[in-house]
């Protein structure tokens, strides 16, 4: 909820509009940010659920209903988007939030005390496998690429287009 002290007051009186036009303007600097109203999404991470009406129904120029049901239809449909999803998050909220909240705790267990030790240890263990691998390959490999290589060197392949 906004604080009072943002709020300002604007009467609506014709026989006093000239006195309040003649005021000085107010020159007061807030220099606090007034705090901000319950944030769900913070990251924005659902900016595509952002749907209005006017998004799903829109009558071109030369279509148009009464003023009266395009009003009510624009009611209709924000206060039923908003209800149904009320009442499903009501239904679904509790029984998603305990079963995601088992998983990601699953997961984390899995994840601290199986996956890091398994990884630390590859890291450690990796530098003599690694140097061991490299040599194996260096010994045994190259000489046999390198002679495969000096072999197909002299193949030379023309290719030329024969004519019917």
């Amino acid at each position: 909820m906004i604080q009072d002290q943002y709020l300002i007051e604007c009467p609506i009186d014709s026989d006093n509009e000239k006195k309040y036009l003649q005021n000085p303007p107010n020159n007061t600097v807030y220099t606090e940010i007034p705090p901000k109203q319950d944030i769900r999404d913070p990251r924005g991470i659902n900016k595509h659920l952002k749907v209005d009406f006017s998004d799903v129904l829109a009558e071109p120029a030369s279509f148009h209903s009464f003023d009266k049901v395009w009003t009510w239809s624009d009611i209709l449909f924000e206060s039923s988007k908003l209800w149904c999803y009320r009442i499903i998050s009501l239904l679904c909220a509790v029984p998603v939030s305990l079963l995601s909240g088992i998983f990601f705790a699953f997961l984390g267990c899995l994840h601290i005390w199986c996956a890091m030790p398994c990884i630390q240890l590859c890291n450690m263990c990796m530098p003599p496998i690694r140097t061991l691998w490299a040599s194996m390959l260096e010994i045994f490999l190259a000489p046999l690429c390198a002679s495969i290589g000096r072999c197909c060197s002299s193949i030379y392949v023309n290719v030329t287009k024969q004519r019917p």
